[in-house]
C-alpha cells in the first residue's frame, strides 16, 4: 500500500448527495481494505454522513456543493474532511429531546473521540471550511 492515498468527490448540496457521499467513502474504504461492516466501517459513514447533512443543511444558501476528502497516511491515520464555501464556523446547537435535528456535530465529536481521533476546522481556499476528522486506520475484518 503507498504510503499516502487520496480519494475526492465534489457533490451537490442536495439532500441525496448524502447518500453518495455516504457510498462513496464506504467504496474508498473497502478499495482500501477496510471491509464494510467493520465497527470502524461503520463510525467513519455515520461521520461522513453527518457531515454531509450539515454542508446540504446549513449552508446550501451560500454553498451549492461541498466536497469529501478522504486521505490515508501512512496505513496509519484516516483523515476524512467535507468542504463547503460558507465561511460560518459549525456551532452546537441545543438538542432538545422534542427536535429532530442540532445532535449532528455532537454525533460526530463522540464518534471521533471513542474512536481515537481529533476533529478540526480549517479555512478553505474560497473562504469556506473543510471539517475534518483524523482517525487511527483500523481495517478488521467484519465478523
Amino acid at each position: 500500500m503507498a504510503d499516502h492515498q487520496e480519494a475526492t468527490i465534489t457533490l451537490p448540496s442536495a439532500p441525496a448527495s448524502v447518500t453518495a457521499a455516504r457510498r462513496y467513502v464506504t467504496w474508498v474504504l473497502a478499495e482500501w481494505g477496510m471491509p464494510d461492516g467493520s465497527d470502524a466501517a461503520d463510525a467513519i459513514r455515520l461521520i461522513v454522513s453527518e457531515l454531509a447533512t450539515n454542508a446540504v443543511q446549513h449552508t446550501s444558501d451560500q454553498s451549492p456543493t461541498f466536497t469529501v476528502d478522504v486521505r490515508l497516511e501512512h496505513a496509519e491515520r484516516l483523515r476524512v474532511g467535507v468542504t463547503d464555501s460558507h465561511p460560518r464556523r459549525p456551532r452546537r446547537l441545543p438538542a432538545a429531546v422534542q427536535q429532530d435535528n442540532g445532535r449532528g456535530m455532537v454525533i460526530i465529536r463522540t464518534l471521533t473521540a471513542e474512536s481515537g481521533g481529533e476533529l478540526t476546522v480549517t479555512p478553505a481556499p474560497d473562504g469556506g471550511k473543510t471539517i475534518w476528522v483524523a482517525l487511527p486506520w483500523l481495517p478488521v475484518a467484519a465478523p
